[in-house]
């Protein structure tokens, strides 16, 4: 059980690294790329968090 934790933890941080660079990516000015990244960011750690059972 401890494994399948620890990969399903390893790849939602890969996912949210890869989305973070996507978004770097894109051709938007910096407000509209900064407040893109600060959502991924929250959803992310929210998303780890289910995983550690905090919520």
């Amino acid at each position: 059980m401890g494994t399948s934790v620890l990969i399903s933890i390893l790849i939602t941080f890969l996912v949210i690294v890869l989305v973070l660079y996507l978004i770097g990516r894109l051709p938007l000015d910096g407000r509209a790329k900064q407040i893109a990244q600060v959502i991924v960011i929250i959803i992310g750690i929210i998303s780890l968090l289910k995983y550690l059972a905090v919520f």
